[in-house]
């Protein structure tokens, strides 16, 4: 008898897109390279600069990040975020809630950059923190915040478009 782990058809999606990434990532060659004060990734087909700007918080925003714990998350996430084929250019914990600017490859949609964060980050931190433990049933609320952020502002594009026309 076939278990659901074992069908293929069972296995869910997350898994399924891990999968795909990690095909990817071994067929194909990501590049940085620096250029107009900004870094670039490129492969054999495409050339991308994607930046986000992510925030989430403590399960009913209670100040826990304090005392250490802080630290640890700051060493924490940039391991992940590798792991995740991404690159954390800025981070900043506050008791209350975490800010993190980074750069990812288009291959990674950015729920499940954010889901392996907050997943990862607090199974280590419970271990290793279990006053986390007994003052939350789990570390981080479900809901996150996140914005795309490029160099040309959203006005400039706007007018750019509206102007094709009259080039």
């Amino acid at each position: 008898m076939i278990f659901a782990r074992e069908n293929p058809r069972f296995e869910s999606w997350d898994e399924r897109a891990l999968n795909a990434f990690e095909d990817s990532q071994n067929s194909l060659t990501l590049q940085k390279t620096k250029g107009m004060g900004k870094t670039l990734i490129h492969n054999n087909k495409s050339v991308v600069n994607i930046n986000y700007h992510i925030i989430w918080c403590p399960k009913y925003r209670r100040k826990v990040l304090v005392d250490g714990i802080d630290v640890k998350l700051k060493e924490i996430l940039p391991e992940i975020a590798e792991s995740l084929d991404c690159t954390i250019q800025s981070m900043e914990v506050m008791p209350d809630h975490v800010h993190l600017f980074l750069k990812a490859t288009p291959t990674v949609p950015v729920h499940l950059i954010v889901k392996n964060l907050k997943a990862i980050s607090s199974r280590i931190l419970r271990k290793e923190y279990p006053s986390l433990k007994h003052r939350l049933n789990t570390l981080w609320t479900r809901s996150y915040y996140c914005e795309t952020i490029g160099c040309i502002s959203e006005e400039t594009i706007r007018k750019y478009i509206e102007n094709q026309k009259n080039v």
